[in-house]
């Protein structure tokens, strides 16, 4: 049983985004808990990039360096490398999509980190209910 009752997303400071010689794209952030699942990497084409690793936690990526834009654009997927100090910690390949805007919802609870609730349906669901007794008048 899931028991997740938010979505963190949280801004990555300071990355880099690397190419090899055959025109991939490899972006290095900070080591998060956990394994991704069905991660998936945002790119408006501007100046901002959302890395959704998981169905609870999502890394903004902002101030994407200039030269960083057409090749960003044009990949479709790059490979996410997790730093812990210096120390690799994992990489996985993933899919990049290209998307107007970058929409981040919920509330900023410090200058990193935003927090969003999930529907009422979405908590009833992920607290596996079998029955729900509406009570009151």
């Amino acid at each position: 049983m899931e028991t997740q009752y938010y979505t963190l997303i949280e801004k990555q400071d300071f990355y880099e985004i690397i190419e090899n010689k055959f025109g991939e794209l490899a972006i290095f952030i900070d080591s998060r808990d956990g394994a991704p699942a069905n991660p998936v990497l945002e790119f408006d084409g501007k100046k901002t990039a959302l890395l959704k690793r998981d169905g609870r936690l999502a890394v903004v990526l902002e101030d994407i360096h200039e030269d960083t834009k057409g090749p960003l654009a044009e990949a479709e997927f790059v490979l996410i490398v997790e730093l812990n100090g210096k120390m690799v910690e994992r990489t996985y390949g993933v899919p990049v999509e290209n998307v107007e805007e970058i929409v981040l919802e919920g509330r900023q609870t410090r200058a990193d980190e935003w927090v969003k609730a999930k529907s009422k349906d979405e908590l009833i669901k992920a607290f596996g209910a079998v029955k729900v007794w509406t009570s009151g008048k």
